[in-house]
């Protein structure tokens, strides 16, 4: 057993009274050192602050790496002038990212791309993480929509398509000149305005047109980029073939050389509807000869402008037609074209033309009431024997079966037939 202290005797009044403890031990005047204090402080607070770093970095990462919750690729359209917060409802609403709109602006500010933030449609990958989708709206590559003009088309035809198209916005103040737009398949991303795709249009026909005027052979007869444009926009209009545009670009080079009239049935369409581009009905006899500043039949070499917006092939072959000494062209039954030098062989070709549609129409239609009567002629008065026998519109689409003949291959010699079919529009 241990020993205990002796119990000193105490008076009960001095039992009463507390005891005395003994005081705490002075800090040191170090200790008491107002820097130290603020030291210590300090060094908490840092440690403190470590340690929430550290702990926001991990998740943070974890949260910008983590793969997204699109389960295959979506295009989302990004608004104009929305702000971060707006740009996060958008995203969450389509399934793009499943985290709280709060996350992502956190991590747009991580990333340091709070400024970097473009309008515009936007492609997102399949699992997409919230780094790779913030980086996608940082580098603004928009989706590029795919535009193809066609060849042939008047400018206000190409108008009426880009006002037709929803991707693109605002209106079109004044229709271009007829001839200044190059066809092609241009891409432009949502929203472009469309006096911005006229411009781009505009400029790309000029870089065309100089490039090729600069290669242009020197015996061609036009005289000036416009002249080409003009000349361009007919062979468009005759033929879509490409193995035929420098052989009709020769005929008609041909015949300009030796001052024959062209007669293009395409130029007689454009002098009476302008810039709609297609007649809607077979072109009248009396309308072969009815006096247009565009009517090839009445007028000498090429009309005052083009008739439509050529493409690149049309102008190359404009710029370079093939060597022949071809004068006339008709439609062969098949969707292209039969080239002739003398009207004897032309004539041939036309017989041979007609006993193919004669035959068809009466293994498939009859004849249409409003189609104007056979004449002994066929025309009215120019019968020169070197005139161009054309049909607009054969070549464009090879028809499965021949369709009547445009400009009536009789029409010009047409004393030689006994019956000359309507004439058919582009």
């Amino acid at each position: 057993m241990s020993e205990r202290p002796p119990i000193s005797p105490r008076s009960p009044r001095a039992a009463l009274e507390p005891e005395q403890v003994p005081p705490p031990p002075k800090r040191s005047e170090r200790a008491r050192n107002p820097f130290v204090v603020v030291g210590n402080a300090i060094f908490t607070i840092l440690i403190i602050m470590m340690i929430a770093a550290g702990t926001t970095y991990y998740y943070g990462r974890q949260m910008l790496e983590t793969p997204g919750p699109l389960q295959d690729d979506k295009i989302v359209n990004i608004p104009a002038r929305a702000g971060k917060r707006d740009i996060a409802d958008v995203l969450l609403r389509e399934g793009v990212i499943n985290v709280n709109p709060w996350a992502f602006i956190g991590g747009v500010f991580a990333l340091k791309a709070s400024s970097d933030l473009k309008p515009g449609e936007y492609s997102f990958q399949k699992n997409a993480s919230l780094r790779d989708v913030i980086a996608t709206i940082v580098e603004g590559k928009v989706v590029q929509h795919s535009v193809t003009i066609p060849e042939g088309l008047t400018s206000e035809q190409i108008v009426a398509r880009l006002i037709d198209n929803d991707i693109f916005s605002g209106s079109v103040r004044e229709l271009p000149r007829e001839g200044t737009l190059l066809p092609e398949t241009y891409k432009f991303p949502r929203g472009t305005a469309r006096e911005q795709v006229i411009q781009r249009m505009q400029q790309t026909q000029k870089r065309v047109l100089a490039e090729i005027w600069e290669r242009r052979n020197p015996d061609v007869l036009v005289k000036s980029p416009e002249q080409l444009i003009t000349l361009a926009s007919i062979i468009e209009k005759e033929t879509g073939r490409a193995d035929e545009r420098s052989r009709v670009a020769a005929v008609f080079t041909n015949r300009l050389r030796q001052r024959i009239k062209l007669q293009s049935d395409p130029t007689i369409i454009y002098g009476l509807v302008g810039g709609k581009g297609t007649l809607g009905r077979p072109i009248r006899r009396s309308e072969i000869t009815q006096p247009s500043p565009y009517n090839t039949y009445v007028i000498e070499g090429l009309p005052p402008g083009p008739i439509a917006n050529p493409g690149r092939a049309s102008l190359e072959a404009a710029a370079n037609p093939a060597r022949t000494r071809d004068l006339f062209f008709v439609a062969d039954g098949t969707g292209g074209h039969a080239f002739t030098e003398t009207y004897d062989q032309h004539q041939k070709n036309v017989v041979k033309l007609r006993a193919l549609e004669k035959q068809i129409q009466n293994d498939t239609v009859e004849p249409s009431e409003d189609a104007p009567p056979p004449t002994a002629a066929g025309v009215p008065a120019d019968t020169n024997p070197t005139a161009t026998t054309t049909r607009p519109g054969a070549a464009k689409k090879p028809p499965a079966r021949p369709a009547a003949p445009a400009a009536a291959p009789g029409r010009q010699g047409a004393a030689q037939t006994n019956a000359a079919p309507p004439v058919v529009q582009r």
